[in-house]
C-alpha cells in the first residue's frame, strides 16, 4: 500500500496534464462539451482523498508511517537522495482535509467559473495547485518538499493573474511571486545549512532527526530562522505579508483554496513537521510567537477598516494564521495543526460565501454597496453565519475550540504579552467579521447597481457541507475540561500534546473570558452596523484604510531603489559593456563586408579581369621559377 502515496499526489497532476491537453485541442473546437475538463477535474480530488482516508484508517488500525521511495532522484557522491513519500499521522491528516475541502472548491468553481472562456486552464491550474501541496506534505525530506513548496508557489502565480488582460492583476500576480521568493531564500540557505550537516548521512526527515543534536547551537538558531523566513512568505506573516491583500485579485475559488487549503497553511506545516529542530531552540520559538501575535492584531487591525470583502477575508486569514504560529512557536504544534484544521472548514466557507454574494450582486466586491443580501440568498446568509460565529470564537462552532486552546497555551507558558495581543485581535476578530456580517446581509437603504438574484445549488450545496464542518469539527479536539478526550491532540500526540499548566479554576475562567470578549466584539459590531443606513457614504479614510502605508513604504525603501540601482546597471553593464561589445562586433563585420563588396560587385568585366590578372600571376611565377 504504500505506492498508495505517489497516486495521491499523481492522480490531481495527471488531471491537470490532462484537462490542459484537451484545453489545447479545445481552443480549435469550441463546441466541446465542459464535462471533459469537469469530470477529471472532480475526481482527481475525490480519488485522493479515498486513498488518503484509506491509509489514513491503516494508521488508525495500528500500523507504522508509510514510506515509499520509488527510485533515486539525486546521486552526490557516495550518497542518494531519493524521491521519496512519507505518510505518517501528521501528512496523512493534512491530505485528508486538503483534498476534501478542495473537493468541495473544486465543485463550487464549477458554477463560478461556468461563462469563463478559460474554463478549462483554470481547471488544469487548479489541480496542479492541489498535487503540489500535496507533494509538499507527503515528502519524506526537505528537497521534494521544496519541489511542492515552489510548486505552490507558481500556481499561486498563475491562478492570481488568471484574468491576465487587467495590468492590476497581473502586477497582484508578479507581487506575490516576488514576496515569496525573497522568503524562499531564507528557506534554501536553511536547506542547504541542513544539506551540509546532514546528507551525509541522508537527508529524509528520520535522517536530519537523528543527527540534528550534532549540529552546533548557534548554527541551529540559523537554520531554524531562515526556514521560517520561508515560513513567513508563505503565510503571510511580518514582513512578508504584503502579497496576500492583492491576491484576492484572482478568482474567488483561487483565494477559498489558498487560504482554507494550500498555500498559507504550508509555513505552519513546515514549522511543525520540523518540530525537532525547533523544540531544540526555544529562543525561536519566542520569536515566531511574538512574529505571529504582531501579524494577527497587525492584520485584525487593518480589516476593521477595509471595504473589499475579499480583502477582509485576505486580513483575516492573516489575522489567523498569526494564531497558529503563536501555537508553534510555543511548542503546541499540535494545537496549531489543529486550528488549522477548523479554520480550513469556516473560512473556505467564508470565501466561498463571499464568493456567491459577488456572483448574485454582478461582481460588486465593496460590501458597503451590498446590503439587505439575507433575503435575496437565505442560505448563503445561514452559512455564512455560522462561518462568522465559528471565526469569531463562539462556542459551541469550530473556530473557538482551537481558539482557546491557542489562548491558554500563550497563558500558561508565561507569555503574557503575547496572551494580550491575542485577546485584542479575538475581539477585533469578532467586531470586523460581524461588521462585514451586519452590512452585507442587514444594512439599510440600500441601492444596488444591479438586480440581486439567488445562486445555483452547485454553488450552495458545497456550503452547506463546509457549515457542518465550521459546526462540528471543533468537537475532534475537544477537551477534557469540556468532558471530551481532545482525539486530536490524542492523534498528533508526538507533535506536543497541550500540556496546561494552569489550575482548572484559571482555565474555566480563562474559557469564560474567550467567550466574553467574542461577544464583546460581537455587541460593538451589532451597535454600529446592525441597521447601517447604506445611504450615507461610509468614512473610509486614514492610516487603517490605507494599511498604515506599508506598500507605499516598501516601495520608496526598496523597490524604487533597486528599480534606480537596476537601470544603472543597465546602463553601465548592458549598454556601455556588453551592448557596446555586440554592437562593435557588428560593425566590424558590416565594415568588412564593404571591403569585400569592393571585389565581390557583380561587374563581369572586373572578374574577368581579375581571374586574367589572377592566371598572369601564376604563369609569371611559373616561369620564373622554372627558369
Amino acid at each position: 500500500m504504500n505506492y498508495y502515496l505517489a497516486l495521491i499526489v499523481l492522480i490531481p497532476l495527471f488531471s491537470s496534464m490532462l484537462i490542459g491537453l484537451v484545453y489545447i485541442y479545445s481552443v480549435k473546437i469550441s463546441s466541446l462539451s465542459r464535462l471533459w475538463f469537469t469530470i477529471p477535474a472532480l475526481s482527481a480530488p475525490l480519488i485522493s482523498f479515498v486513498i488518503g482516508a484509506i491509509l489514513f484508517l491503516g494508521l488508525k488500525g495500528g500500523a507504522n508511517a508509510y514510506v515509499f521511495r520509488p527510485y533515486v532522484w539525486l546521486s552526490l557522491d557516495t550518497y542518494d537522495i531519493y524521491m521519496g513519500f512519507l505518510g505518517d499521522k501528521l501528512s496523512l491528516f493534512m491530505v485528508l482535509f486538503i483534498t476534501f475541502v478542495g473537493w468541495l472548491i473544486h465543485i463550487y468553481a464549477t458554477a463560478y467559473m461556468k461563462e469563463d472562456p478559460g474554463y478549462g486552464k483554470f481547471f488544469a491550474y487548479f489541480n496542479l495547485f492541489l498535487s503540489s501541496m500535496l507533494l509538499l506534505v507527503l515528502a519524506d525530506g526537505p528537497l521534494v518538499m521544496f519541489m511542492g513548496w515552489e510548486g505552490v508557489g507558481l500556481c499561486s502565480y498563475l491562478l492570481i493573474s488568471y484574468y491576465f488582460e487587467d495590468p492590476l492583476n497581473v502586477s497582484a500576480g508578479n507581487k506575490a511571486f516576488i514576496v515569496n521568493r525573497i522568503g524562499d531564500l531564507g528557506f534554501l540557505i536553511g536547506l542547504a545549512l541542513l544539506f551540509l550537516y546532514c546528507a551525509p548521512y541522508g537527508y529524509d526527515y528520520a535522517a536530519i532527526q537523528s543527527q540534528i543534536q550534532m549540529i552546533p547551537l548557534p548554527m541551529l538558531h540559523i537554520i531554524g530562522l531562515a526556514l521560517f523566513v520561508g515560513a513567513m512568505g508563505k503565510s503571510a506573516q511580518i514582513p512578508l505579508y504584503v502579497w496576500l491583500p492583492d491576491a484576492m485579485a484572482g478568482p474567488t475559488p483561487v483565494s477559498a483554496l489558498i487560504h482554507a487549503a494550500t498555500m498559507v497553511t504550508a509555513g505552519v506545516y513546515m514549522v511543525a513537521r520540523f518540530h525537532f529542530l525547533y523544540d531544540l531552540i526555544p529562543a525561536i520559538g519566542v520569536f515566531i510567537a511574538y512574529i505571529g501575535a504582531f501579524s494577527a492584531l497587525f492584520a485584525a487591525v487593518i480589516a476593521t477598516r477595509q471595504s473589499d470583502i475579499k480583502k477582509i477575508l485576505a486580513y483575516s486569514t492573516m489575522s489567523q494564521l498569526g494564531y497558529m504560529f503563536i501555537a508553534v512557536g510555543l511548542g503546541a504544534y499540535s494545537t496549531a495543526l489543529f486550528h488549522v484544521f477548523t479554520h480550513a472548514f469556516f473560512k473556505a466557507l467564508l470565501f466561498m460565501g463571499a464568493g456567491a454574494i459577488i456572483v448574485a450582486l454582478h461582481h460588486e466586491q465593496n460590501i458597503f454597496k451590498m446590503g439587505g443580501m439575507r433575503s435575496v440568498t437565505p442560505v448563503v446568509y445561514i452559512c455564512m453565519l455560522i462561518a462568522t460565529l465559528a471565526i469569531s470564537g463562539v462556542p459551541p462552532f469550530a473556530g473557538f475550540f482551537s481558539k482557546d486552546e491557542i489562548l491558554l497555551e500563550a497563558f500558561s507558558s508565561g507569555q503574557y504579552v503575547i496572551w494580550a495581543m491575542a485577546v485584542f485581535s479575538a475581539i477585533l476578530t469578532a467586531y470586523y467579521m460581524f461588521r462585514l456580517f451586519f452590512v452585507v446581509f442587514e444594512g439599510q437603504n440600500y441601492h444596488h447597481e444591479h438586480h440581486p438574484h439567488d445562486v445555483s445549488w452547485v454553488m450552495k450545496a458545497p456550503l452547506v457541507v463546509l457549515a457542518i464542518g465550521s459546526l462540528g469539527a471543533g468537537f475532534l479536539g475537544l477537551p477534557a475540561l469540556l468532558g471530551g478526550n481532545n482525539l486530536m491532540g490524542q492523534w498528533l500526540a508526538e507533535w506536543g500534546v497541550r500540556a496546561s499548566h494552569v489550575s482548572h479554576e484559571t482555565e474555566w475562567m480563562l474559557l469564560g473570558m474567550n467567550i466574553a470578549i467574542s461577544f464583546l466584539g460581537i455587541i460593538l459590531a451589532y451597535v454600529k452596523f446592525k441597521n447601517y443606513d447604506l445611504s450615507n457614504p461610509s468614512l473610509l479614510q486614514g492610516w487603517i484604510y490605507h494599511k498604515f502605508y506599508v506598500d507605499e513604504f516598501y516601495d520608496t525603501v526598496f523597490v524604487q531603489p533597486l528599480k534606480r540601482l537596476s537601470e544603472k546597471i543597465t546602463i553601465n553593464i548592458d549598454v556601455q559593456i556588453v551592448n557596446a561589445f555586440v554592437m562593435g562586433l557588428s560593425y566590424g563585420f558590416i565594415r568588412l563586408g564593404k571591403i569585400l563588396a569592393i571585389v565581390q560587385n557583380a561587374n563581369v568585366r572586373f572578374y574577368a579581369f581579375v581571374m586574367i590578372l589572377g592566371a598572369s600571376s601564376i604563369s609569371l611565377y611559373l616561369i620564373l621559377i622554372l627558369r
